[in-house]
């Protein structure tokens, strides 16, 4: 049983939750960029949450099924045509065998994903199959998916309760203008007073350089009161170093595990996801937030995610 890759399309990869609990060896997190879009693609098709899942970015692939499958696509907003008709995303569909699936063009966003009833089958290393192509770790060899390649699954066509999708709004935000929130980082009053004040008042750019390690902001340069000497120290996704050029590079999926750069910001762990759905050329602005403003809001969302899982499920066995 496997899925054959017609057309490789820009950076598809295979992921799931990432790998934890590695970083004091040097190895880092990688996972889905937008781990909501994930889970939901996984649920919609009765999978865990962590079920590895098929990830492509701006340009997707095309894919052929060699046998009967269930999938569900969710993040941003492809013009999916299977065998030429178009589908909905946010949904499960049934998939006949000999099918092909046109992923290449994204309407909107960055980052979608193709979960497969049963999960798509690849080696787990250091408990993840997540795919980190800096460290040629997990997923297919280490590595995005060429032409030719066939991915093997685990799961069996199976009929579909036909007729609902969910509503992707409240999990995919398509507006480039809505601000970001971040937390105060460790070096933020390092900042001359004109670079604070810009971080949370002016509009960056997403650089066409931005990838899965990080996403680098044009913009009006930011510069600190006085020159730092900084030891490495850990970091985590969302941070926000700032280089010795002054354009900030927020850390994403595959991070370092370690940087020297000057940590001015952290994005709240709630608007990763719309982070990562950004496009190159498309606007980012920062808005304060406060740790417990942040961690509540991130509470609500697992406890509203929950909730829709829970409902998937049910709506699945019926």
């Amino acid at each position: 049983m496997s899925v054959v890759v017609l057309e490789p399309g820009l950076l598809s990869t295979l992921q799931d939750r990432g790998r934890h609990g590695h970083a004091l060896a040097g190895v880092g997190h990688a996972g889905a960029m937008d781990e909501v879009a994930l889970r939901l693609a996984n649920a919609l098709v009765g999978n865990q949450d962590d079920a590895v899942a098929l990830e492509f970015g701006l340009v997707g692939p095309v894919l052929r099924f060699d046998r009967e499958a269930t999938i569900a696509i969710a993040g941003a907003d492809p013009d999916a045509r299977l065998d030429g008709v178009a589908v909905e995303a946010w949904r499960p569909l049934a998939i006949a065998r000999g099918s092909a699936l046109d992923l290449r063009r994204l309407r909107r966003g960055a980052f979608a994903y193709l979960a497969i009833g049963g999960g798509f089958a690849s080696e787990r290393v250091l408990g993840s199959a997540a795919t980190d192509v800096n460290a040629g770790l997990g997923g297919l060899h280490g590595r995005a998916l060429r032409k030719g390649d066939c991915i093997a699954f685990d799961g069996e066509g199976r009929g579909v309760p036909g007729g609902w999708s969910i509503d992707p709004r409240p999990w995919f935000d398509p507006d480039p203008s809505r601000p970001l929130r971040a937390l105060h980082g460790a070096h933020f009053g390092a900042l001359d007073a004109a670079s604070q004040a810009a971080l949370f008042g002016r509009e960056f750019r997403v650089r066409a350089e931005s990838n899965r390690v990080g996403m680098r902001l044009d913009g009006a340069p930011l510069a600190l009161a006085m020159p730092l000497e900084l030891a490495s120290e850990a970091v985590a996704r969302g941070t926000l170093q700032l280089p010795p050029a002054g354009h900030p590079i927020v850390l994403m999926a595959e991070h370092p595990t370690t940087g020297g750069y000057p940590r001015i910001a952290q994005v709240a762990a709630v608007d990763l996801p719309r982070l990562a759905q950004r496009r190159p050329g498309e606007p980012v602005r920062f808005e304060p937030i406060d740790l417990d403003e942040a961690q509540s809001r991130y509470l609500r969302r697992e406890a509203e995610l929950a909730r829709l899982c829970d409902a998937i499920r049910e709506r699945l066995h019926r």
